[in-house]
This record gives structure tokens, C-alpha cells and sequence, in this order.
């Protein structure tokens, strides 16, 4: 009997079967598995470990995504592994390699170093990938940039030993793309002729990358007037067909977004719902939004569009993947390729779209792969030692786990912080301002989307760095803006939409939040001069009320200056009136910056002076059944502290196997 592909190249090496190979035209009929394998959203986390909590987390990191890509590799006989952005950012050791301790050229970040091991075959570039500026981007990519305003180097660094490509991105002085828009990639696959017999033959992928447009608002301080972005459709349709004509038997969009049903626009966020209706795209890789697709349980909303099917995989029939962030999934498109004497043909209905997780059935987790940890045990080490630097001390518990229903314990004290240096700056700098009232916005940039581990939690005791890392997650700057009473209020109406609509006559449980909604777009204020009401009965843009300043209704034309970032300043989130024009103050430091030196200043904090301040409330309503929302076990007394006497913890296990509890808030009053 003649033996199967996988039996022959077992027992043969692929090089000993490519040296028997001739160059002859592969006969029709000759079949192969392609495996496309995806990895989104690493964020920087080359291991297992929570710099912020200072302890080993088994639920993320790429070590243990590293095990899954070789199981892949041994269970698929050819595979194509890809990234899909926002890689180089996104935890301490993303920031102390940029920041702290900036890498020489020719010296990797550990999330390279580690893809770099694994043998990947191509990637994109993310959003966050941008935050650390165009010079570092360029020097850990290995590229040259040319670019206005920054200094060319004589020669590129050492890269990441893959190919990056982002097709959308362009340079204003060459008006070429940033990076190669495309490339083709010849994989030499593993596969059987008609009659079963063994051949090795070549697969021309194509891959094209895109990133999210609106970095041009998210980070323009280092992006304006160096680079500009096109739209992924407009994009998608010059380069795919040049990608066809170039030979391209199977292509591949690496786009880092997810999904959105709204009217097209070259500059949306999350463009890819038109980009999967270009013609010519075989498989579409996401990322950006942090979550799984396919994914039959999911309730997202983005997932439950018209032609999105999120039980198979597919939009507008594309195939389609998102693996989730930190290395907790890993993305498979498998295909089943047929040549036809002329070239290869996708057999489309064999098509199989799957994420792979490595937290395993029984709740146990897939072994790291240990080489991982050894590349970057140096960089590791000493990110751990920087993020012990002491700076202050606090008496109380600040947390996020209650931050949707009211605790302020996390967040108080990033807007303290922020406000003292919008007033400092407006009195050395802009005396004009002088008199108009300061107010300061935060959220919880991490409240359990991506489960229990994922909360920002500093215990009583010692403040180091890694806890004010903890209490604010993201490299942004300082940004302060000018708006009237009347923006004010549509500025909370759009936080606000953090909540479902609840409908008080029902019996059956509600849930309060709207996980659509990501927690580090419900700004918050702390201020005890302001207060004001959510009215969850209420649709989305008709919820605030009793909005007052200083015991007064805030007027229309009421002027304020708010602390935020630069992110939602320049637009981040699509908050209404808030596109960059408003801007008064572009810090050069980080809110993180501003948030040590404000503890050093003031190193002894206390729940009463530092993590109380409530300025919304929910407006009363009596709820015939339960309003819920979830929350780790166990942590009611912290809910008590806190002074959330209406939060009941209802059941230890929710029933959805993410390990959080169920807990339920009145609404009657609090």
C-alpha cells in the first residue's frame, strides 16, 4: 500500500525530497494542506508574567504560544505563520526595551527575539507598534524611513528576521509606503499527486498588511506631518490585482482592525467589514479589537453583523481569524489546495477556520516552551528589578474590579494627578486659562475583558512603578482640551454607553455591561465639585442628568479644561467634538510620568483623600429582577470598603467557565 504524505516525510527530511524534485510543471490533480497560521495583538509579552503584579501568569504570553505553533506544525504537513500587529508595546518589558533602556541598534525587543525563533514567515504592523515614535519602529524593524523630521540612518538595524508589510501607511516625502505594501512569498509545500504519490511543489502567497487609520489621531504628535494613511478598500484595490498579476496563488490580508457595519470611510477604525468585499482576498487576519472570531459563543455585537458568521469563520464568505491578544490563541485557516495543471485552486468548501487556546479544557494550560524564557531572561530580569523602584505608599486597596458600577480607588488617583499638572502648567504657561475650573478624566483600562487576571490591583503597602504602570497601562501623553458645558455633557453621554439599556419591568436578569464597549472608553471624573447621573433606562445619548459644577447646573457655554490623553484628545474612541481642535495643552510627558511624580510629591496615600471621590452615581430606578455583571469571587468586603453597599456578590461561579462570579448591583440607590 502506498504509504500516506505524512508516513513518507517523516521517515525523509523535506531538503532530501526537495534534491530529488525536478522543476517539471506540477501535474493536475496534485493536492496539499496549508496551514495559515495567526498570532494578534502580543503586546510585548514574549513569557508568562505579570510585571504589574510581580508573579508568573500562565494565561498569557508567548511561550505558551510558542507550543501551540510547533503542535500546528507537526499536525499540518505545511504552514504560513503571520502576525497581525501591535507587537512591540503593551507591557513593561515593551517599555523599559523603548524607554528605559533604550536597545542599541542591531539589538532586538524579547517579543522578536522570540518570533525570531519561531521561524515566522511575515507580519504587520499595529497601532500601539507606533507609540514609541518612527525612529524606534524603524530601528527595531529594521528599516530606513523617509520621513520629514526624522534622521535617516546611514544603514538599517537588525530586524526581526520576517518581513513586515503595511500597505496603507505612507511617507509625505516619497509618498511610498512605509514599509513594502505587499510580498509574495514562495513556500515550497509537501503534497500528493493524483495518485497519491509524494510531491514537493511551490505555493505563492501573498501577503498585504494594513493597520487601523486613525493612528494619524492617536499618535499624531509623532505622526503628523511625517507620514499619512490611505483607506484599507482603496488600498486593497490597487495592490491585490498587482498581487494576482505577480503570481500570487493564495492571498492573504493582515489587517489590524476588526469589524464595522457603518458607512465606509477611508479613515474608520475598523474598516474591515468592506475590506473582506474586495475581490481577490482568499483569507482576512484581524486583530486590534482583542477578541476570538471565530467564536459561536460570542456576544459581540461586531460578530452578529449581515454576512458575518462567526460560527464558521467567514465574512462576506472570506475566511476569517482573530486570535484574541497576549498570546492566549492562536489563529488556524486551513486549506485544502487542488492544481488544476495551470495553478492552484482553493477548494472552498473545505475550508476549516479555528483559534486554538492555551488554557486547555480542564482549566490546566499548555506547557511553555522553555527556550523562550532563556532568549529573554536578561531583558526579563531587569525589567522586573526597574519596575521595584519605590515612589509612595498607599493605606488602601485600589482596584478596578468595581470600577463599572462606582469604585473610583484605581482612578482618583490618575486624576489627581493630572489635574495638579494641568493647573501648574496653566499657571507658568497659559494665565489666560487661569480661571477656568480644571477637571480631570480617566477609566479602567483594565476591567476582566480579558478575564480575571485582567485588573488593574495594588495592594496596601509600598508603591513601586510597576503599580503606577498597573494603574495607568498605556505610553500616552498628557493632553489637556478646552470645552463648554454643552461638550462636557456629550463627553459623558458617550463614556456612558459603557452600559446596556436596562428595562425595568423585566424579571429575567440584566446584564449591565456592554462588552462591546471597551472599559478604557468610560472616562470618569473624580472631582467633588462635579456631579452628575447615568440613567441606564435611558438609550445610549440621552443617559446623563443632573449635571452640576459646584452645586449648580453646568450651562451650556460653560467653559472647562479637561486632563486626559492624547488619544482621546486627538480622537481616540470617536467622542463627539473631540477630533485635536480643541487642544490647549500637548504635554511632553506621559500621563504615566505625571502619575509618579504626583505620588512622589504626595507619597502617603489614603482612601479618604485619595480613591473616594464620586462624581456619578446611577439614577435611581427599582428593577423588578436583578442587574448583573461579573466580577473574580470572594471580593464583596472590597466592594463594602469602597462603599458600594448595593453590589452583592449573587453566585462564586457565573457559569461561563472564565472563573468570575456573578454579582448583582441595585439600582434603587447607593
Amino acid at each position: 500500500m502506498m504509504p500516506r504524505l505524512s508516513q513518507l516525510f517523516r521517515a525523509a527530511p523535506l531538503a532530501a525530497a526537495v534534491s530529488i524534485a525536478c522543476a517539471a510543471p506540477v501535474p493536475a490533480g496534485t493536492h496539499a494542506t496549508l496551514a495559515i497560521l495567526e498570532t494578534t495583538d502580543l503586546h510585548a509579552n514574549a513569557v508568562g508574567y505579570d510585571y504589574y503584579k510581580l508573579a508568573a501568569d500562565p494565561s498569557l504570553g508567548f511561550d505558551r504560544t510558542a507550543t501551540l505553533i510547533e503542535e500546528a506544525r507537526r499536525e499540518f504537513p505545511n504552514t504560513v505563520l503571520l502576525d497581525d500587529g501591535d507587537t512591540i508595546q503593551g507591557n513593561a518589558l515593551g517599555d523599559y526595551q523603548a524607554v528605559v533602556a533604550p536597545l542599541k541598534c542591531g539589538e532586538l525587543p524579547g517579543i522578536y527575539k522570540a518570533m525570531k525563533r519561531l521561524g515566522y514567515d511575515g507580519g504587520t504592523v499595529g497601532n500601539h507598534d507606533f507609540n514609541y515614535g518612527l525612529a524606534y519602529l524603524a530601528q527595531v524593524t529594521g528599516s530606513r524611513f523617509d520621513v520629514p523630521g526624522s534622521l535617516r540612518p546611514a544603514k538599517a538595524c537588525a530586524g526581526p528576521g520576517f518581513p513586515l508589510v503595511l500597505a496603507n501607511v505612507y511617507s509625505v516625502r516619497t509618498h511610498a509606503p512605509l514599509f513594502a505594501p505587499y510580498r509574495i512569498i514562495e513556500k515550497r509545500v509537501r503534497a500528493e499527486d493524483a495518485a497519491g504519490r509524494p510531491v514537493v511543489a511551490t505555493v505563492k502567497i501573498g501577503i498585504i498588511g494594513f493597520t487601523t487609520p486613525t493612528i494619524m489621531a492617536w499618535d499624531k504628535r509623532a505622526l503628523e506631518g511625517r507620514v499619512y494613511t490611505a483607506g484599507l478598500v482603496e488600498t486593497a484595490r490597487r495592490y491585490v490585482p498587482e498581487m494576482r498579476r505577480k503570481g500570487a496563488d493564495v492571498v492573504v490580508a493582515l489587517s489590524h482592525g476588526g469589524l464595522d457595519a457603518s458607512p465606509y470611510a477611508p479613515t474608520m477604525e475598523n474598516g474591515n467589514y468592506w475590506l473582506a468585499q474586495v475581490p481577490g482576498i482568499d483569507a482576512l487576519l484581524l486583530g486590534h479589537a482583542h477578541q476570538l472570531f471565530p467564536n459561536p459563543a460570542s456576544t459581540v455585537a461586531q460578530f452578529d453583523l449581515p454576512h458575518v458568521d462567526k460560527v464558521r469563520g467567514t465574512v462576506f464568505g472570506v475566511p476569517t481569524v482573530m486570535a484574541n491578544l497576549w498570546g492566549k490563541n492562536l489563529g488556524v485557516i486551513r486549506f485544502e489546495l487542488r492544481h488544476d495543471g495551470k495553478g492552484w485552486r482553493i477548494e472552498r468548501d473545505r475550508t476549516v477556520v479555528e483559534t486554538r487556546a492555551t488554557q486547555q479544557p480542564g482549566k490546566s494550560y499548555v506547557a511553555p516552551d522553555a527556550a523562550v524564557p532563556d532568549l529573554v531572561r536578561h531583558e526579563h530580569e531587569a525589567t522586573i528589578r526597574y519596575v521595584q523602584t519605590p515612589v509612595g505608599s498607599t493605606a488602601f486597596r485600589m482596584a478596578t474590579y468595581f470600577a463599572d458600577v462606582g469604585d473610583p480607588s484605581a482612578i482618583q488617583v490618575v486624576n489627581e494627578a493630572q489635574a495638579d499638572y494641568v493647573r501648574q502648567y496653566v499657571k507658568a504657561n497659559l494665565p489666560r486659562y487661569a480661571d477656568v475650573p480644571v477637571l480631570s478624566v480617566s477609566a479602567a483600562f483594565k476591567a476582566g475583558a480579558a478575564g480575571p487576571a485582567d485588573y488593574t490591583d495594588v495592594p496596601p503597602g509600598s508603591l513601586a512603578l510597576n503599580n503606577a504602570a498597573d494603574l495607568y497601562l498605556y505610553p500616552n501623553a498628557l493632553y489637556a482640551v478646552k470645552v463648554d458645558g454643552a461638550g462636557l455633557a456629550a463627553w459623558l453621554e458617550k463614556a456612558a454607553g459603557r452600559f446596556n439599556t436596562i428595562e425595568p419591568a423585566q424579571a429575567a436578569p440584566q446584564e449591565l455591561v456592554n462588552t462591546g464597549f471597551p472599559s478604557y472608553n468610560f472616562d470618569t471624573v473624580t472631582d467633588p465639585d462635579l456631579r452628575y447621573e447615568i440613567d441606564v433606562t435611558q438609550s445610549p445619548g440621552k443617559r446623563i442628568r443632573h449635571l452640576t459644577w459646584q452645586g449648580k447646573p453646568v450651562a451650556a457655554d460653560q467653559e472647562f479644561l479637561v486632563a486626559t490623553n492624547n488619544y482621546r484628545a486627538s480622537g481616540g474612541g470617536n467622542f463627539p467634538g473631540l477630533d485635536g481642535s480643541r487642544t490647549v495643552i500637548a504635554a511632553p510627558d506621559t500621563n504615566r510620568d505625571v502619575l509618579v511624580a504626583w505620588i512622589r510629591a504626595h507619597p502617603r496615600l489614603t482612601r479618604a483623600g485619595n480613591g473616594a471621590a464620586r462624581s456619578w452615581r446611577f439614577a435611581p430606578v427599582h428593577t423588578t429582577g436583578p442587574v448583573v455583571f461579573h466580577a473574580p469571587p470572594g471580593l464583596q468586603a472590597l466592594a463594602r470598603e469602597a462603599g458600594l453597599v448595593n453590589v452583592t456578590q449573587v453566585r462564586a461561579d457565573d457559569g461561563l467557565g472564565n472563573g468570575l462570579a456573578l454579582y448583582a448591583v441595585d439600582l434603587s440607590g447607593d
